[in-house]
C-alpha cells in the first residue's frame, strides 16, 4: 500500500495537478494511501465472502462475474467518497475545476481494476492448484480406501462360514447346495468386478446385495430376516461399491442372532437415500466397534458428495443413512 501510494501520488502530480497547487505533496501522498488501504481490506473482505459462497472450482463464471461487479462498485464508492471530501477540505476545489476530480478518479478506478485483475487471476490458479491435487491425493486414499474395503468384506470368516453351510448341505440337500454355489459365485464375481470402480449403480449393488442375502438366509434360516422396499426409478443412481452390504454385515456382526432373538434388517429408499435400518440387541460379549467399516464408507463418500451419512442409534434400533449421487 505504501508503494502504491507514493507511485500514484507522483503520476497524480505529472498527469492531473500540472498547476501549483496551495496544500503540501504530503497531503495528496496521504489520502492517497487512505484510499488505497480502504480499497484493499474492502475487496479482500468481500473475496472472503465470495470464497464461502462462491468457491473458484464449482462456481468459476458466476464468482467471476459478481466478483468484479462487486468490487468495481464497492471501489468507485469508496474513491469517489474520499476523493470529495478532501478536493472540498484540502483542495478547495471551485466547480469549475471539477474535471481534476474526474481525472483523480478515473486514475484510481483504473488501478484498483488492475489490482483486483491481480487479485482474482491469483485466487483462480491457485483454487485450480489446490482442485487438483485434491484430486492426486483422493486417488491415493481412495486406492487404500479400496483396498480396505476389500479386506473388511472378503475375510477369512466370511469364506469359511460359507464353506461350512456348503459342506452341510452338499449332505442334506443337494439342489440347494447347488443353488449356494451359484449364489456364493456371483458374490465373488461382483466383488471382483467392482474392486477398481469407485462407483456402481444402485441397479447392481441390489442384485449383489440379493445374492448375499441369499447366502445369510441359508446360514441363520429363520433368526434372520431381510425387508426391501426400494422405489426402482432410483436404480440408476450411484453408489460406492459394497456399501449396502457393509451396513448389512455390520447388523450381523455386532447383534445377536437366533431364533430366541431374531434380527430384522430393513433396506428402504427415502427421496435420494438408502436406509438400512435393524433392530437393536447387541452380543453381550461383542467387543466394542471401531467403526471401521463406517469410517471407510464417509471417507469414500466425501470426494463425490457433500451430503452426510446419518448416523441414529436408540434403545431399540440401528439406522444408517446413506445418499445416493445422481451422476458420476
Amino acid at each position: 500500500m505504501l508503494i502504491t501510494g507514493i507511485v500514484l501520488t507522483f503520476v497524480m502530480k505529472v498527469t492531473v495537478y500540472s498547476t501549483p497547487q496551495s496544500h503540501p505533496l504530503l497531503y495528496d501522498f496521504l489520502i492517497t494511501i487512505l484510499i488505497t488501504t480502504v480499497v484493499w481490506e474492502g475487496n479482500l473482505r468481500i473475496d472472503n465472502w465470495m470464497n464461502l459462497h462462491y468457491p473458484w472450482v464449482s462456481k468459476t463464471k458466476t464468482r467471476f462475474l459478481i466478483q468484479f461487479l462487486v468490487s468495481m462498485f464497492y471501489s468507485a464508492i469508496i474513491i469517489y467518497a474520499l476523493m470529495l471530501s478532501y478536493n472540498y477540505w484540502v483542495c478547495c476545489l471551485s466547480w469549475q475545476n471539477k474535471s481534476l476530480m474526474k481525472s483523480s478518479f478515473g486514475i484510481g478506478l483504473v488501478v484498483s481494476f488492475i489490482i483486483l485483475t491481480f487479485e482474482v487471476s491469483g485466487q483462480f490458479f491457485q483454487g485450480w492448484k489446490n482442485s487438483l491435487l485434491e484430486v492426486e491425493k483422493y486417488k491415493t486414499e481412495n486406492a487404500q480406501a479400496q483396498l480396505q474395503n476389500l479386506k473388511d468384506q472378503v475375510n477369512p470368516h466370511f469364506l469359511f462360514n460359507n464353506l461350512s453351510v456348503l459342506s452341510s448341505l452338499v449332505y442334506q440337500n443337494q439342489d440347494k447346495a447347488v443353488d449356494f454355489i451359484n449364489q456364493l459365485s456371483k458374490v465373488y464375481r461382483y466383488i471382483l468386478d467392482s474392486k477398481n470402480n469407485e462407483l456402481v449403480t444402485l441397479e447392481d449393488e441390489l442384485t449383489f446385495l440379493k445374492s448375499y442375502m441369499y447366502l445369510l438366509k441359508i446360514r441363520f434360516d429363520e433368526s434372520l430376516h431381510f425387508e426391501l422396499n426400494i422405489d426402482e426409478t432410483l436404480n440408476r443412481h450411484y453408489l460406492p461399491p459394497m456399501s449396502l452390504q457393509m451396513l448389512v454385515e455390520n447388523a450381523i456382526k455386532h447383534n445377536e442372532v437366533s431364533a430366541e432373538f431374531p434380527l430384522h434388517v430393513t433396506i428402504t429408499s427415502s427421496l435420494n437415500n438408502m436406509i438400512v435400518s435393524n433392530n437393536l440387541q447387541k452380543r453381550k460379549l461383542n467387543e466394542e466397534s471401531t467403526k471401521t467399516g463406517l469410517k471407510n464408507i464417509e471417507a469414500r463418500y466425501k470426494y463425490f458428495t457433500d451430503q452426510p451419512i446419518s448416523i441414529e442409534e436408540s434403545d431399540h434400533s440401528f439406522t444408517v443413512s446413506i445418499p445416493l449421487i445422481q451422476q458420476v
